[in-house]
This record gives C-alpha cells, sequence and structure tokens, in this order.
C-alpha cells in the first residue's frame, strides 16, 4: 500500500513540475533540398532559427531531399549543420522511395534513420516510415517496430511520449495500427507529422495529431516553419515567418495522459474477412524475417532464397519454416536476385554484386562498384546484366564475375530489371529515359526520351514487355507507351481518364494482351497488335487505390496481380473475371512465383515469406 501511495505522490509531483515547465523548440518539414529554391529557404530558416535563443532543439519531419540523391542529401546537412541547435531528423517517403544509395546515404550523412531523447521529462520519439524504394503507402519498417519496442520498454511508468513521423497516423501509413497499438500502452499525448505541406489539426484514434507546414515558399516570397511551446501541460503551434513575424497560435493541444491502456473504445483495424469468401485458397507456410524484405526473391530446390533490407541473404526451408544459411553483406538489399543453376546473383547497396552458391550460400566471386546498386539483375547466355547508381550499366561473366562491357551514358540511377528482347536490354532509369542496349556489345541501339522534366515520370520502376517487334511501358504519367522494338520509334500512347495505369504490368503467355493495373485497383487487358490502344477487357475493381510497381503474371489461364495492402488476386484470362481474392498481409507485395501449379509463394514488405496452396 504504501509503495502504491508513493508511486502515485510521484507521478502527482512530476505532473506538476510538468506543468510549470516551458520551453520551445521548431518544427521544420519537408524541405526538398534540389527543387527549386529549397536550399534558399533553409539557410533562411536556419538564420532565423539560430537568432533565436528561446528554441532548444530542432525537429525534422521528413523529406529532407527532393529525390533522395547524395548530393541532395550532402547539400541538406551542409546547411543543416549550420544550426546552434541540436537535430533530431527523420527521412520521408521522398528520401526513400527514389534513393540510389538504398537509404544508406541518408543514415550515414544524418547518423541513424530514428531518434529519441528526453526533454524536460518528455520522449520524443522518431521513426523512418518508407516507403523504402518502391511506391506505395508509408510502411514504418520492420526493424523500426523492433526498435520502438525496445525503446518504449525503457520509458518509466506513466511519462509521457511524443511521437515524430512523416506521415500522419492514419491509413496513409499501412501499418499505422501496429505504430498506434503500441504507443497506446504507453501515456502517448500527441503525433507530430509533415507530409501534407499544410499546417493542420488531426485526431488519430484519439491522439492529438499536428501536420507542420512545409519549409518551402511555394507561392510566397520565402518560406517558413513552426514554432512550437510547451508550457502548462500543453503543446500551442505558432507559424514563423522568417526575419519577419511570428504569428498567433493555430493549434493548441492539451498534453494529458488519455489512457489508452485502459479504453475499451475499438478503432477500425485492417479485415481479413475476404478470405472466408474464398476458401479455396489455404495459407500453409509463414515465415517471419526480423527486418524488412526489400523486393523478389527465388526458388532452388525447394528453398527460398530471400535477400532483406538488413544486408543478408536468407535461404528459408518453407515446410520446415527455418533458414538452412543466411549470407550477410555489408549493406541493405533492394534489387531482386537472379538465379542461373546454382549460380544465386543478388547486388548489394554495399557496392558489390555477390555471387553465391544457392545450395550453401558460399560465395563464388564478388565484384566491387563505385557507387551502391539497387538494381535488379538478369541472366542469359552466360553473363550477368546489371545497372547500378552511377550512370552504368555492366555486363559480367556469370563464372567469373568479370566485366564484359560497360554502357557509360545512363542518366540518374536504374532500379528495376531489364527486359531481353530481340537481342536488346530495354529498360528505364530515373533520368527519364529509356534505354535499348545491345546484349553483345553494350552499345545503344535506341534511347527513347518522351520529352519529360520532372524525374518522378521515368519509366524507372516498370518491367517493359515486348511481342511482335513492339515494346510497351507504364509510368508514372499514367500513359501505357507502345515503341517499335527495334527503333524506338513512337507507336502509340494512351492515358485513359477512367484507368490510369501506373508502373505495373505484364504480357499474356500468348502475346496477344498487355495487362496493366490501374490506380483505381482494377486489371485491364491491351491488345498487343492493334493500331491504337485498345482495351479488350477489365476487371473488377479488386484493390481500391494502388501504386504497387508489380509485375502481372498469367499461369495456365489464370492471371496472377498483388498491391500494396497485401491483396492476391487470380482473374480468368479470357474475360477477365475475378476467381479469387486472398489477403495476406496489410503491406506491399513485392513478388509472386510458383512452386507449383497449385503451390505459390510471396514475399511481403514487413518481412513475410508466405506459402499459399489453391484447390480446384
Amino acid at each position: 500500500m504504501k509503495k502504491i501511495v508513493a508511486a502515485l505522490l510521484l507521478c502527482l509531483f512530476c505532473q506538476a513540475i510538468r506543468a510549470q515547465a516551458r520551453f520551445q523548440f521548431a518544427h521544420i518539414s519537408d524541405l526538398h533540398i534540389g527543387s527549386n529554391n529549397a536550399d534558399e529557404d533553409l539557410r533562411r530558416t536556419v538564420r532565423d532559427i539560430n537568432a533565436n535563443p528561446d528554441l532548444k532543439f530542432v525537429i525534422a519531419s521528413g523529406d529532407i531531399t527532393e529525390f533522395g540523391a547524395d548530393t541532395e542529401i550532402k547539400l541538406a546537412k551542409q546547411i543543416l549543420d549550420s544550426l546552434n541547435k541540436p537535430l533530431y531528423i527523420i527521412p520521408g517517403n521522398h528520401d526513400d522511395n527514389w534513393s540510389e544509395s538504398g537509404t544508406n546515404t541518408f543514415n550515414r550523412v544524418f547518423g541513424n534513420e530514428v531518434f529519441a531523447f528526453e526533454y524536460e521529462g518528455i520522449h520524443f520519439l522518431g521513426a523512418n516510415c518508407g516507403p523504402n524504394m518502391k511506391m506505395s503507402p508509408g510502411q514504418v519498417p520492420y526493424g523500426n517496430i523492433v526498435w520502438l519496442d525496445s525503446v518504449l520498454a525503457t520509458i518509466p511508468g506513466r511519462e509521457p511520449v511524443i511521437f515524430v513521423d512523416h506521415y500522419p497516423l492514419d491509413s496513409s501509413l499501412n501499418n499505422w495500427y501496429e505504430v498506434a497499438d503500441r504507443l497506446k500502452k504507453h501515456n502517448i499525448e500527441a503525433w507530430l507529422c509533415g507530409h501534407g505541406h499544410q499546417n493542420r489539426r488531426f485526431d488519430f484514434e484519439g491522439i492529438p495529431g499536428i501536420m507542420g507546414r512545409s519549409n518551402l515558399r511555394a507561392k510566397d516570397s520565402i518560406g517558413g516553419y513552426n514554432i512550437v511551446t510547451i508550457e502548462k501541460g500543453s503543446i500551442s503551434y505558432s507559424t514563423r515567418i522568417p526575419g519577419s513575424i511570428t504569428k498567433a497560435p493555430w493549434a493548441a493541444v492539451a498534453l494529458q495522459d488519455h489512457h489508452f491502456d485502459k479504453e475499451l473504445k475499438k478503432y477500425p483495424r485492417p479485415s481479413y474477412a475476404i478470405n472466408d469468401q474464398y476458401p479455396q485458397v489455404r495459407e500453409i507456410g509463414r515465415f517471419q524475417d526480423s527486418s524488412d524484405i526489400g523486393n523478389g526473391f527465388a526458388l532452388y530446390k525447394g528453398l527460398i532464397i530471400t535477400p532483406d533490407s538488413r544486408g543478408r541473404v536468407l535461404a528459408v526451408d518453407p515446410i520446415k519454416n527455418k533458414v538452412v544459411w543466411r549470407f550477410a553483406t555489408n549493406g541493405k538489399i533492394y534489387a531482386s536476385p537472379a538465379i542461373a543453376g546454382n549460380r544465386f546473383v543478388v547486388p548489394s547497396t554495399d557496392g558489390t554484386i555477390y555471387c553465391l552458391d544457392a545450395a550453401t550460400g558460399k560465395p563464388y566471386w564478388t565484384t566491387a562498384t563505385p557507387k551502391s546498386i539497387v538494381a535488379t539483375p538478369v541472366i542469359r547466355e552466360g553473363k550477368v546484366f546489371a545497372g547500378s547508381s552511377e550512370g552504368l550499366f555492366r555486363a559480367l561473366d556469370l563464372n567469373t564475375g568479370k566485366i564484359i562491357w560497360t554502357y557509360d551514358r545512363v542518366k540518374n540511377f536504374v532500379k528495376a530489371m531489364p527486359l531481353v528482347y530481340d537481342g536488346k536490354l530495354i529498360f528505364g532509369s530515373w533520368g527519364n529515359e529509356l534505354y535499348a542496349l545491345n546484349m553483345k556489345t553494350g552499345t545503344a541501339d535506341w534511347v527513347y526520351n518522351d520529352g519529360y522534366t520532372n524525374r518522378m515520370f521515368s519509366p524507372a520502376s516498370c518491367l517493359p514487355v515486348a511481342t511482335n517487334g513492339r515494346v510497351f511501358i507504364v509510368a508514372p504519367d499514367r500513359y501505357m507507351t507502345a515503341l517499335d522494338a527495334a527503333t524506338g520509334k513512337l507507336i502509340w500512347k494512351k492515358r485513359w481518364n477512367e484507368y490510369w495505369v501506373r508502373e505495373s504490368m505484364g504480357l499474356s503467355n500468348d502475346s496477344a494482351i498487355v495487362f496493366a493495373k490501374t490506380m483505381q485497383g482494377q486489371l485491364i487487358g491491351v491488345a498487343t497488335r492493334a493500331d491504337t490502344a485498345t482495351i479488350v477487357w477489365k476487371t473488377d475493381n479488386v484493390f481500391n487505390y494502388e501504386l504497387n510497381p508489380s509485375v502481372i503474371t498469367e499461369r495456365k489461364g489464370v492471371v496472377y496481380a498483388f498491391s500494396d495492402k497485401g491483396v492476391i488476386a487470380a482473374f480468368d484470362r479470357a474475360t477477365g473475371r475475378t476467381k479469387w481474392i486472398h489477403k495476406v498481409a496489410n503491406c506491399l507485395i513485392h513478388d509472386l512465383q510458383f512452386m507449383d501449379d497449385r503451390k505459390i509463394v510471396v514475399t511481403t514488405m514487413d518481412g513475410k515469406i508466405i506459402v499459399l496452396r489453391i484447390k480446384g
């Protein structure tokens, strides 16, 4: 009894002390270094913060750069190094999704992608939210979830927590509920974020949320940020125009213990009820990695061999649910592997291409590169073909790893696997161009540029398809494009108002139809031989709003596609009719492959390997 009374008195004492505390900090967000005037706007803000002795520290809540480029990150660091106050910083989707280094440069330059510190009795925690290297809703990496668990375990009693993320705590973050449920077991008092470029108040399942404006000037003459004041048990936000005025507070929220740990109210969580409608699909195996899985996998004699974002390669026996062998690299891996015979080839962001024995994980050879590689290789005719992040594309000997030829005119960096067609390697880059290289010589047969000025419209995440002398691509500009495979000349280009295609496509087994997934959530089938863009059929909307840049495949008259929210769907090839739908997770599915006609394997962004059996 005495211990309980003492604990209550201590809690009341801490609350009383905290109620008397007053301090201020700066919340900056969405700096987008690399975009117009962004560096000037940030320098002005840094000078303004430095001139204010009342500001105790600075929190930067993501999208530090425009494109995640190494040069942009280094420029941002150079400017932020001028701060005369502590800086706590996390990346945003612009830093992660388009990172030429596989998100390594941000960690190396800024020291981490998470932060945790205590000030005046309040615990400030910040985490990365991706999405890492693939377009999808945000996703707090599995490794950061593990980190969050460890940090929360060290916070005594009901001491207050303020959490910082780039995304809001809602469905724009695929695993929002995993973070919310953890925080609600503690005294979470506010969620601070950016991403929306505007000042805005939120209610996240009862957790007060505040979105801070972008530091960019947008249509104004100069940018701005927020001064955050904590006093008398409240948090308030005031917009600061550097060198000018601090506006009246636009948000004020009481900081208090909501006791979510005791509440009975339930909030919606992702539903798996769809699986009950299609009992012919059943999960028969599941493996959870201790990290995220960054891309696809390879099958080898019953083993599922996958890289992960800790830089390891794991060979998993799905029946025994155990790791048969591991191989560690020195950087995160976001490339899918390639396999030929027993030779397993995977590039790492440590600047090395590895060739491993698929049976044992022992290396045959390694080849170093000047920069990270996030591009997926392809193996043909005893050669490994792979793009990289230093403007190069290489052909290597599969047996020795020695470079056979190099093409050195790639703009920006390569990400996706090249298409092999008619003696050509066809791939896009984040420099707005599509390349067709001669497989034997490495010379360019043609280079296609649609005249884009925005790098984010590049056909870099799309795996093109080709048939009947035509190459087809889909890109973030929401167009499907048909090119002459021999010359790269434009045949047709189409954007449908009701069907926004984007980076996800495939080819039917008879080469008559190009499959494309729309952002609205259905598949369309487009005739490959028509003189204009002609839709043959469309499916029902089974995915809803969808961004996953995944490959659509056909096997024995069934078309398989999957989403950025863990949904797999099978459609009739002839009609587009839905055959079944199954949900395995609430995050992006990377890859789907067949162990046999009735057994499929998928990997997910949150580190899951799942085996499904299909009846009938």
